[in-house]
C-alpha cells in the first residue's frame, strides 16, 4: 500500500517527475520568453455541487480573481495556468479531497488546448492567438472521494512517547478517527490543545504543525502531532512599564492576578482587559517575560500607554417636546493618580420645546473614584445647579448626591447612597421651597454583553430596580412629608437570526416595560419634581414630556401622579452598512393612586431612521399619539445618539 508523507498544506514529497516537469516548464517560460501584449481571457469554473468546496475553489483561483485587474502576456498567462493546478489542488485538499483532479481547457475561436498541468506547449499556443482575441478558459474539478482521519497520535518530540494529558485536554484536542480530513479542522485541533495546555499552567507548551500520512488505498489520513507540554508553572514576578502619572501601587492593588497563582492565559487576559476599563490607559499589553521557566514560574511584563489627562466634549440633543439641549464638558482623567475622574458639564436646555416655558440650564460636576475602600467598589459624587421651566412647574434647585456602586453577583451591580436637594418650585402660580433628603438604593442587571451604553444591544436583558426613601422638609407654605419612590424598568432584545429570519445582529425585536409607585404620601404632599410623569422618549413617544397623566383642568399643565406603568415594543432593522430603520409602539399611564395600572392609557406609535457611526447610532424618530390628550402635541420628533433603550 502506497503511503505519502506530507505536510498538511504541501505537495507530495517524493514525486521527482513532477519536479522535473515543473523545471522544464519554468525553463520554457523564462529562458524562451519574449515581449508580448497582454492576453485578455475569461475564466469559468464549473460548480462541484458542494457549496463550501466551490467557495474554497473560487477563493483560491488566480485565473478568476486576476482576469480583470492584472492583465499579462502569453508567457505569464501560461505560468498562471500552471499555478492554477497547485492552488486548486490545495483547495481540494483543504476540504478533505486528496485524490481529486483539475482539468483546464483553453479555447480561442475554433482552436483549443486541454491541459494536464505540465504541457510546455501552452505558451506557444497562447502566443499564436490573434491579437485582441480573448481566450476562454474552462476549469473543471473532479473532487474524487472524501478522505477521513485515520490514526491520530500525539508524540513528545524529545522522547517519542505519548504525553500524559488530562481528560479536559484530550477533550479540547477533539480530533478523532473517522471524521472528515478537513485541513482546517486538523490544524484547529492543535490550536485547541495548545490553549488547553497553557490554561492548565503549561506556559511553555508547544504543539507543532502535524505530519500527515496519506493512505490512498483506504482513503484516510494518519495524523501525528508533535507535542511538548513543558512544566506546570505559576505566575512569577510581575513587571510594569510605562506608568508615568498613574500610581503603580494603585495598579497593583487593582490587578486581578498575582504572583504565585497558577499561570492561566484566560485570567491574565481578563486582568489586562480590566485595567483598560479604568479609562486612563490608551493601551495595555501583557506578555511572558521569559522564554524559559524561572524558579518554577513564568514572569509577566505589563506594558502601559497612558491616555490624555484632559479632554473636551460636546453634548447635543433635540426633541420637539423638550427642545434643544446643547452644552460642553471638560474631563480631567487620573486626577489624583489613582484613575479618579472629574468632569465639569454646562448645558443650556429648553430651546424651543413644546413642554417648556423658556430657557433653562443644567450645570454639574461629577467625581468618580474607582476601588473606593476596596476593589471594584466605586464612589460617585455630584454637585448640580439646575433650572427647568416646564409647563408643569418651574424649578430652580441645588443638588448634592453621593453613592457607592459595587458588583453583587454575576451581571448584577448595586448602588446605595445619599442625596440632598434644596429647591424652589412654582406650580400653578404658587411658589414653594423644599429641602429633600433621600437614600436611594438600586440594583442593576445586564447580560447583554455591551460595555458601551451607546452601542445597541442585540440580545439579553437589562433591568434596574430602585427604592428611594425620602423626606421633604417644606417651608414657605409646604409641609413635611415622608414617602418612598419605587420603580423598576426591564428591557430585552431578541435577534431574529435565532429564528432563521436574518443575519446576526441585523433584525432585532426590543421590548421595554416600566412600573412605578410612590408610597406614604398623596400627590399634593409630594414635591412636584418627585412625582411620577410619563410622555416622551423614556415612556410614551408621541406625547410631550409630562404629557401623560392627570392634567390641571383642561390646560397643558401636568399635575403628576403616584403610580406609573408603560411598555414599548420596537423593531430595529439594519439596512446596508451604515443605515437602519425602526418601528415602534408605546403605551403608558399615570395614576393618582399608589397602585399601578390606573389612569388613562395613552398609546403612541411611529418610526425612525438610524445612521451608524463608530461611536454609536444617530437616531431620528417621529411619533404620533393614537388617542391624543386634550391640548397635546399632534406629533413629536426625537433626535439623539444611541437607541432609546
Amino acid at each position: 500500500m502506497a503511503v505519502y508523507n506530507r505536510n498538511i498544506f504541501g505537495r507530495y514529497t517524493g514525486t521527482a517527475n513532477r519536479l522535473l516537469a515543473g523545471a522544464a516548464l519554468w525553463s520554457a517560460l523564462t529562458c524562451g520568453a519574449h515581449a508580448a501584449d497582454p492576453q485578455p481571457y475569461v475564466t469559468s469554473l464549473d460548480p462541484t455541487g458542494q457549496s463550501d468546496l466551490d467557495t474554497a475553489l473560487k477563493t483560491s483561483s488566480d485565473l478568476l480573481s486576476l482576469q480583470s485587474t492584472r492583465a499579462v502576456g502569453p508567457f505569464a498567462l501560461a505560468g498562471r495556468v500552471r499555478n492554477e493546478y497547485d492552488r486548486l489542488r490545495g483547495a481540494l485538499e483543504s476540504c478533505g479531497y486528496y485524490d481529486g483532479t483539475v482539468h483546464i481547457m483553453l479555447r480561442s475561436g475554433k482552436q483549443g488546448i486541454a491541459m494536464d498541468g505540465m504541457s510546455t506547449a501552452l505558451a506557444t499556443w497562447i502566443g499564436a492567438v490573434p491579437a485582441h482575441e480573448k481566450v476562454d478558459i474552462t476549469v473543471k474539478v473532479d473532487k474524487g472521494p472524501l478522505f477521513h482521519v485515520g490514526s491520530v497520535k500525539l508524540v513528545e518530540s524529545a522522547t517519542g512517547v505519548a504525553p500524559q494529558l488530562t481528560d479536559a485536554q484530550q477533550k479540547a484536542f477533539g480530533l478523532h478517527t473517522g471524521q472528515p480530513a478537513i485541513a482546517a479542522d486538523v490544524l484547529a485541533a492543535g490550536g485547541r490543545l495548545l490553549e488547553a495546555l497553557r490554561e492548565s499552567g503549561h506556559a511553555l507548551a508547544q504543539v507543532d504543525k502535524p505530519m500527515a500520512y496519506l493512505r490512498p488505498a483506504t482513503k484516510t489520513l494518519d495524523i501525528v502531532y508533535p507535542v511538548v507540554p513543558g512544566p506546570i508553572l505559576d505566575i512569577g514576578k510581575i513587571n510594569m512599564d510605562g506608568l508615568k502619572q498613574v500610581h503603580e501601587s494603585f495598579v497593583r492593588r487593582r490587578l486581578t492576578v498575582h504572583e504565585g497563582q497558577l499561570y492561566q492565559p484566560s485570567r491574565i487576559e481578563a486582568a489586562r482587559q480590566d485595567l483598560t476599563t479604568l479609562g486612563v490607559f490608551s493601551n495595555v499589553t501583557v506578555k511572558d517575560a521569559s522564554n524559559k521557566a524561572v524558579n518554577g514560574t513564568m514572569p509577566l511584563d505589563f506594558l502601559f500607554q497612558e491616555g490624555k489627562r484632559h479632554s473636551i466634549g460636546a453634548e447635543l440633543g433635540y426633541s420637539t417636546d423638550l427642545g434643544a439641549r446643547v452644552g460642553a464638558m471638560w474631563t480631567h482623567n487620573n486626577l489624583l493618580g489613582n484613575a479618579e475622574r472629574l468632569r465639569l458639564t454646562a448645558l443650556i436646555t429648553g430651546l424651543g420645546g413644546s413642554a417648556q416655558q423658556g430657557l433653562g440650564y443644567d450645570v454639574y460636576a461629577d467625581f468618580f473614584k474607582p476601588d473606593f475602600l476596596e476593589s471594584k467598589q466605586n464612589l460617585n459624587a455630584r454637585i448640580e445647579g439646575l433650572r427647568q421651566l416646564f409647563w408643569s412647574y418651574r424649578q430652580t434647585a441645588l443638588l448634592l448626591r453621593g453613592g457607592i456602586t459595587r458588583p453583587l453577583a454575576k451581571n448584577w451591580n448595586g448602588n446605595f447612597g445619599l442625596a440632598a436637594e434644596q429647591e424652589s418650585i412654582e406650580q400653578f402660580g404658587v411658589t414653594r421651597s423644599y429641602t429633600i433628603l433621600s437614600a436611594p438604593l438600586s440594583g442593576m442587571y445586564d447580560n447583554t454583553g455591551v460595555g458601551n451604553p451607546i452601542e445597541p444591544a442585540t440580545h439579553g436583558v437589562r433591568a434596574n430596580i430602585n427604592v428611594t426613601p425620602s423626606v421633604s422638609l417644606g417651608s414657605k407654605g409646604a409641609g413635611t412629608s415622608f414617602f418612598t419612590i419605587m420603580n423598576a424598568t426591564a428591557s430585552t432584545y431578541v435577534d431574529l437570526h435565532k429564528l432563521g429570519i436574518s443575519r446576526p445582529g441585523r433584525s432585532i425585536l426590543a421590548f421595554r416595560g416600566t412600573i412605578g409607585s410612590i408610597q406614604g404620601a398623596g400627590t399634593w404632599d409630594i414635591p412636584p419634581d418627585q412625582r411620577m410623569y410619563a410622555g416622551g422618549s423614556a415612556t410614551v413617544r408621541g406625547y410631550r414630556w409630562q404629557g401623560v397623566g392627570p392634567q390641571y383642568g383642561h390646560t397643558k399643565y401636568a399635575i403628576g401622579g403616584t403610580s406609573l406603568d408603560a411598555g414599548t415594543v420596537e423593531y430595529r432593522q439594519r439596512l446596508f452598512k451604515s443605515f437602519g430603520m425602526a418601528a415602534f409602539a408605546d403605551a403608558g399611564q399615570v395614576g393618582s393612586s399608589s397602585m399601578p395600572f390606573t389612569g388613562t392609557l395613552r398609546v403612541g406609535a411611529g418610526g425612525g431612521v438610524r445612521y451608524y457611526t463608530p461611536i454609536g447610532p444617530v437616531r431620528l424618530d417621529v411619533a404620533v399619539p393614537l388617542n391624543r390628550a386634550p391640548r397635546g402635541d399632534t406629533w413629536d420628533l426625537y433626535i439623539g445618539l444611541g437607541e432609546t433603550f
